[in-house]
Formats: structure tokens, sequence, C-alpha cells
């Protein structure tokens, strides 16, 4: 039979810690510090499989369910000498959940649980305090009504609150017995007028109430947010921990509080918390008082003239320093512990490994490791990859004053303030003189690539997590908004509204990527660290991992951000972005429009030395590490203009007809331009636009090598690819410029020529690819969209939906889907490496960075990762404990 309850207390435990997924994360650790002989109330938890079952079963409980539970409430009553329900020897239980990924108060608890208008009575009279016991009485009603019966708290407050100030009281510890009778009074009246029906009176009923109230909140929205934003399965479940009530507001000689073992904030090692005398859990966190600190050290910081616990109550205090090192010492981590005090007696209610900002988890892991509590790959381990986002961005001082107007997706972390400007030829121009701005568009396009460069920031109006802005914002390393649905861009009179005001171009505001928020005026800044804890536990990561980490960059600063973060070589370089700028875009226009084979080769002459300059640049700051540059691959209608106004004004530039410009225009429109004339395609037609790129890359190769006194090795990759004989014609040409170049310097080099698959038939037949192909990066961007069938820049219209509705996990573009694009990774990979053993592979998809995606990169042997500048650590991070959990 299914064991559904687990008993704890009394120095013994049916479970231990590593029943988590069994017990919940709370469960598990209550019956490890009742193992371990800490001061813990007996109790009992009802397993996460009761609550899946409660679920699969129309929300009913188990057959010996109700047996178990009464066998488990014997148990409490033996160990405290207390029976639930009996007024003569009374015993309260609390109620709370505990599902086995925290979730800090997402679910729900109940506290004071068995209290009714006779037990009350009994309370007041063992206890000798009527007081205590009637505000307990209160606590319970108002609880239990908001948790379980679905009345609002706040209509308990009001009540409260009204009858406090006829009464002249500031504070909920200053009303008497009577006076909370009273209130009790009319909370009862309220509930009979809101529900039909009276409090509830008894225990049984009560008890049954809360554990359903437990289950139940684990589909409430909040917790349903919660498991969203944090990849918490839902069929996880939670935990219900009934225990037996320890009281910290019976008193002056009683208290409850919350600490860290260490401060959570920076991660400093020093005792870090917060009590309140007299009180419960919940005070501490509602914030109705003032909380005292708990050493004496942090009241002198904080100026407080409170006492502090150390010096209030030195015996609990000594008693709380002894359990907090011994259970930091025992988990080997930051432990976040609740207790309560009383009369005198220190009981443990909780610990857990606690939460942290991102800079303290770099620290705690590096003193942890310093000190011997831990090595230095699990330090490694310890560190999620992807907080480190909060590391290499401006981010808002955390002090700032926030005058939020608008709302969008945090599609790039970081936060940004400048002026306004409503298109990329302003930022562009703005930025030419000194001047910091955000761009703002409905949504962007390749053509906005110079703007978004030039800008500090960029905000959408339209777009979701993977559009067009958020990917290349991403790439550039440049805080990003999307999707502010609640603002108005009016491009044509350049006004932004928002909230009722309206902003125009040249008005200052913030936005932060990292939470979507978008800010009136300028906001303080905190720059990023790079040093200290940050480089250690890099370095013990690089030490760790298998798979290289390139960057995805074409500009030099990129490249050289991404050498600052630890690149290894760039694995992916896409021409394309090079085209944008200034004379760049008016010599590929003509290469365009040109009519024939003698006219694009003119145009393109014009874009070799831009080219080849670029690549030199890129060459000299790589210092011999690998370069793979992409041959061009978006459809040539995008480097075209595409409004009446932009063509006519892009004609009068080049002294061509809009007449012509526009026919060459429709002339190049594909319905679905994803799947049409690009990548190798335009290289197989137009094999001219190669054979410069080719020239371009060669020459640059030879005088970088020049320079440095060392062979470059050019990574040449033809997008696109499917049939082998695309790849045959295209390396053809490739060879015969490299031949050449050869020639003309009198040089003999090296140089690979490889493919980015991106097409499931690429992936299929990757076995005779690899005949020609020297290497094979995986374009996951690409192979998702046509693995799927669904658009990248579209695909936020309905994906999220089906998150809600359970039919995906994760948005593939987000993080690779292992099942179906990860199988056509496995295949090609498996089937490269039979025809070409030495084969280099590789991933330069948005996924290069993903930490899920990465750690199927090692299960399947990629030889490197590529991703954006500002992912680079994460990747490190990322590879690193993938190669320690493979080992």
């Amino acid at each position: 039979m299914t064991k559904w309850v687990y008993t704890f207390g009394d120095g013994a435990a049916e479970g231990r810690a590593g029943d988590r997924n069994l017990l919940g994360g709370k469960g598990a650790n209550l019956a490890e510090m009742c193992s371990l002989g800490l001061p813990v109330p007996p109790g009992f938890t009802i397993t996460t499989e009761a609550c899946t079952w409660y679920y699969e079963n129309g929300k009913t409980y188990p057959a010996s369910l109700e047996a178990d539970v009464a066998a488990a409430l014997d148990h409490v009553a033996a160990l405290t000498g207390r029976r639930f329900g009996d007024s003569a020897n009374l015993l309260l239980v609390s109620v709370r959940s505990g599902a086995r990924a925290s979730m800090p108060g997402m679910l729900d608890t109940v506290l004071n649980l068995g209290l009714n208008d006779g037990t009350v009575e009994a309370l007041a009279a063992e206890s000798g305090d009527a007081r205590f016991a009637y505000d307990s009485y209160r606590r319970f009603i108002q609880m239990y009504c908001d948790v379980v019966l679905g009345l609002d708290h706040e209509i308990f407050e009001e009540i409260l609150e009204d009858r406090k100030a006829s009464l002249g009281r500031d504070l909920d510890t200053e009303l008497t017995a009577a006076e909370w009778q009273a209130v009790i009074g009319l909370y009862k009246a309220r509930i009979e007028e809101e529900l039909g029906r009276p409090f509830p009176q008894d225990p049984q009923e009560q008890l049954w109430g809360a554990i359903g109230a437990v289950f139940s909140s684990w589909m409430n929205q909040r917790a349903i947010t919660y498991r969203r934003l944090h990849d918490i399965p839902a069929s996880w479940g939670t935990a219900v921990n009934i225990q037996a009530m320890v009281f910290g507001n019976m008193g002056e000689t009683s208290a409850t509080g919350v600490a860290f073992t260490r401060n959570p904030s920076t991660g400093e090692k020093a005792l870090y918390g917060e009590f309140l005398v007299n009180a419960q859990g919940e005070d501490v966190v509602a914030g109705i008082r003032t909380p005292q600190n708990i050493t004496e050290a942090a009241r002198v910081a904080a100026g407080s003239d409170k006492p502090s616990m150390q010096k209030l109550m030195p015996d609990a205090f000594g008693a709380f320093v002894d359990i907090s090192r011994k259970l930091e010492t025992h988990y080997r981590d930051m432990q976040d512990l609740e207790f309560t005090i009383e009369r005198g007696k220190l009981w443990m209610l909780q610990t857990r490994s606690g939460k942290r900002t991102a800079k303290a988890a770099l620290k705690i892991a590096v003193d942890m490791a310093n000190e011997g509590l831990i090595s230095k790959e699990e330090a490694v381990t310890r560190i999620d990859p992807a907080s480190l986002d909060q590391l290499l961005h401006p981010t808002i001082d955390p002090k700032a004053e926030r005058n939020v107007i608008g709302m969008g997706l945090p599609a790039s972390p970081g936060a940004a303030t400048g002026e306004i400007v409503f298109s990329s030829d302003e930022a562009e121009e703005a930025r030419s003189v000194g001047r910091k701005v955000i761009l703002v568009r409905v949504e962007t396009s390749p053509e906005d690539i110079h703007g978004m460069h030039a800008a500090e920031g960029i905000l959408t109006t339209r777009g979701g997590m993977t559009s067009h802005a958020a990917v290349v914002a991403r790439g550039m390393g440049k805080p990003c908004v999307s999707g502010a649905g609640s603002l108005r861009v009016d491009q044509r009179n350049g006004t932004l509204m928002a909230m009722g005001m309206t902003l125009k171009k040249g008005d200052v505001v913030t936005i932060d990527g990292g939470n979507g928020q978008v800010l009136k005026g300028a906001v303080p800044m905190l720059q990023p660290e790079l040093s200290g804890d940050f480089a250690a536990i890099m370095e013990w990561a690089d030490a760790a991992r298998r798979m290289k980490v390139r960057t995805n960059a074409e500009t030099p600063a990129d490249a050289r951000m991404a050498r600052s973060f630890g690149a290894e070589g760039i694995g992916l370089c896409r021409t394309e972005h090079m085209f944008f700028d200034g004379d760049r875009i008016v010599a590929m226009r003509e290469m365009i429009l040109a009519e024939t084979e003698e006219g694009r080769r003119r145009a393109l002459a014009k874009l070799l030395p831009m080219q080849r300059s670029d690549f030199l640049e890129l060459f000299e700051i790589m210092a011999g590490l690998p370069v793979t540059i992409r041959l061009l691959d978006p459809p040539l209608h995008e480097f075209l203009p595409k409004t009446e106004e932009e063509i006519a004004e892009v004609a009068a530039s080049m002294d061509v007809s809009a007449e012509k410009l526009r026919r060459r225009t429709e002339a190049l429109h594909e319905f679905n331009p994803m799947l049409g004339h690009r990548g190798c395609r335009l290289a197989v037609s137009y094999p001219e636009i190669a054979e410069m790129q080719a020239r371009a890359i060669f020459e640059a190769a030879v005088e970088a090598g020049r320079k440095a006194g060392k062979l470059v090795v050019p990574e040449i990759m033809v997008p696109l690819v499917g049939i082998v004989k695309e790849l045959d014609y295209v390396k053809a040409r490739i060879d015969a410029v490299a031949k050449a170049v050869m020639e003309e310097a009198g040089v003999e080099m090296d140089y690979l020529t490889g493919t980015m698959i991106e097409l499931p038939r690429a992936a299929i037949r990757a076995q005779t690819i690899a005949e020609t192909a020297e290497f094979f990066s995986f374009g996951t961007n690409d192979l998702t969209q046509t693995t799927f069938g669904i658009s990248r820049d579209d695909a936020s219209s309905f994906l999220e939906t089906y998150r809600q509705k359970g039919i995906i996990d994760q948005d593939p573009f987000v993080s690779l889907d292992i099942e179906g694009v990860g199988e056509l990774v496995r295949m090609a990979a498996e089937k490269g490496r039979k025809t070409r053993p030495e084969i280099k592979l590789g991933i330069c998809g948005e996924h290069g960075g993903d930490p899920a995606s990465i750690s199927f990169c090692e299960e399947v042997g990629l030889d490197y990762v590529s991703c954006s500048p500002f992912r680079v650590p994460i990747a490190r991070l990322a590879a690193a404990q993938a190669a320690i959990r493979k080992d």
C-alpha cells in the first residue's frame, strides 16, 4: 500500500532530506532537523503523491488518508501529551504547504488550527494569558477565512482598524482580552453575513478544510505564474505539513523571526535576520510592526534603538547561533531559517537553502570553497548560469525611485537611459554627436540594425521574447523591452503615449530589460564588476569544461567585448549586418539593382575593401583564435527600402528612378522569404557575391597573418545548404578564389569550408554533406523554424498559450526542443562523424547561450557553442556544469 503520511518529532523521523520529491522541501528538512536532534515541534507530512492523487481523482482523497492522518495525530499526541480537539489537553496545529522547489509566499498556510469558542477558553486557562488566547483565535479566524473560506482578509483588517481607532489604540498588542473578544464577535457576525453560515467550530472540519486549501493552492494563479517563471512542473504537487503549534505571541519572553546564515544580498558571512517580540510568523512578513535586528552588530549598523535578540534573549540567541552553524555545515549551503521562541525556549520551524542575489551567490560559493566546505567544482555548480545576466550589464540602483509609465517583456537584460528617438537614422545621428538615445519603434526590422547599434537600448510596442528586436538586442548586449502594448507610438508625429502623458523626441526615458519596466526620466545605475568572486568562479569553470565557447560577432566592439568575457573565437560572423551602414548600403543597393553580372561585379568591387577591412580587424582582435564567417544569408529584398517615402529618398540619392527601384523591390518580393531565395541559393544564382566575400576573407587572412607573423586559418560557412551539390558548387568558387589569392600573395594558407545545418534535409543527409563540409555549425534558430514550421517572429502570439495549456513546456526558440530539433542535431552529428571522424561541430543559434541547450550540446559531444558576447560567461559556466554532471 502507498504510504501517504510520514511523521517526525522528538529526535526521530520517518523521512530524511533525500526524500524531497516525496515530502517537499519543508517536510524533508523538518524530518532532517529532527534526525539531527534539533528542537522541532512534532508533526507529520502528507506527501506530494497525495496532492497528485487529489487532482487526478476529482479533488478527492485516497481511501486510507483519513485514517493515516488520525494515526499521525495520535503520534503527535503521544509526543506532546496533548490531543487535537481535546480542551482538557489542547493540541493546536499549523497547516503549511511545502513543494519540492521553494516557492516563497505562493502557497497557503493556516496557524492556530483547532481553536473554537470552547477551546479558546481552555487555552486561556492553561496559558494563564487570556489576551494571548483570544489574539490567537482572531488570527486563526482571519487566516482560515482567507485561505479556506475565500473571504478577503481586508474585510477583517477594516473591522480591526476601525475597532482600534475607536479605542484609541495603535498596535494590536495593546488590545486586552475583552477587546479581542469583541473583535471576534464582529468577525463571526461578518462571516455569517458574507457566507450565510457560521464559522466552523469542529476541529476535524477545520483540519480537512485546511488540507484541501493547501492542495488547492497548488493551482492558484500566483502559484501557476511562479511555476511558469521558474520552470517548475505542475505535476510535482505540494506536500502538506501539519505540526504542533508553538507560540511566539505568548508574552514578552516569546518571539518569532526569520534569518539567513549569511547575507543574501552581499554574501557576507554574518547572521542576517529580524525578529518580533510577542508575535506570530505572519507579523514579520506583514510589515505591520517594525521588526528588530537579531544581532547587536546589525542593530548598530541600522541605527536602531530597539534591542537586538542577542541582548534581549541571550540564551535563545546563543542556541540559535549554534543551530545556524550546525545547519549550514550540515547542508553545506547558506540557510534560510524560521524560528519561534515560546516563553524562552527556541523552536526551529524551517530550514531551506536561501534565495540570494547573483552577487551573493558568487561570494558564498567562492567563500565556501575556500573554507573547505565544498569543492571548487561544486562551487561552480552552485551558480545559476542565467543569473550572471544580473552581473554583466548596468542595472538600476535598488534604492532608486521608479516612475513606471509602461510595462513590456524583459527581452534583453540590463538597463539604459536615453532620449527618445523614433528612427534608426535619428539614433545614428544622435550617437555621432555624443547623445545617448533609446530607439522606440512599433517593431524593428533588419534595416534598423544601425539604429539598434547606435542606441543605448531598444523599446518596441509589438513582438515577443524571440522577436527581431529581442534577438538582435541580446546579441548586441543591449537592454530591450519588447511588446509594451500599453504604449502607443505615433511615428508620423514623433510621440509616445504612456499612461495619459505624451512624450516627444528628446524626452528622457529609462528601460529595464530585466523586468520589462519603462520609466520616465533618468534613473541611477550600478555598473557591473567582473573581478574577484566572478573571476574565481570563471577560472574554476574553465578548468572543468570540455567544450569551447565562441561568440556571435561581426563588429569590432562586439568582438572585443566577447574577448573580455573569455570568448575563444568567433563562431558566427553574420556578414549581412556589415552591409547596412552608410556607403555600404548604397553599394549593396546598386548591386541589387544591377541588371547584369558586370553591373553587380562593379558594385561588389566597392564593397570588397570594406569587407576586407572588417575581416582584418576581426582576425586581429581574435589573435589566432578561430573565426567562422557566414556568407550572405538573407534575401536581397531586406536591403531595399520599403515605404514610398523611403523609395523616393533612396532613388534620389542613387540617381535612379523611383519606378525602377519599385519594380526591383516588387520583383524580389517573396511570399515566404524565410524559405525563399536566400543563403547558398543566392550564391548559386549570383556566385559573384560569394566570390567577393571569399576574396575579402582570404586577403584579410593573408594580411593578418603577415602582421601577426603566423598563419590565420579562416572558416567559411555556407548557409542553408540542403543538397550537397549546392555546397559543392559554392565550395568550388571559394576554392578558386583561395587559389588565386594565394598565387597573388605568394603564400600558402589553410582554411576550412563548412556549412550551417539549419534544414531538416541537411541533418538527414549529413553523411553525404560531410563529404564536402569540413565543419558543421548548427543554426538552431532556423532549424527550429523549419522543423516546427513556425516563424520565430510570429510565434509569440500563440506559443505562450501553448505553454499555459501544457502543450509545450518551453518556448523552443528560447530553449532547444531536445525531442525534435535535438534529435536532428544528434543525427547530423553522428552521420557527419561517420563520414569525417575529425569534423568540427558547433552550435551558433540563440540556443548557444541557453544553459539547458548547452547541457544537450555536451551530451552530444559538440566541440563548441557560440553565443552573443554578453552570454559568453553564461555559456562558459553552463558548459562547465554540463561537463561536471556528465562525469
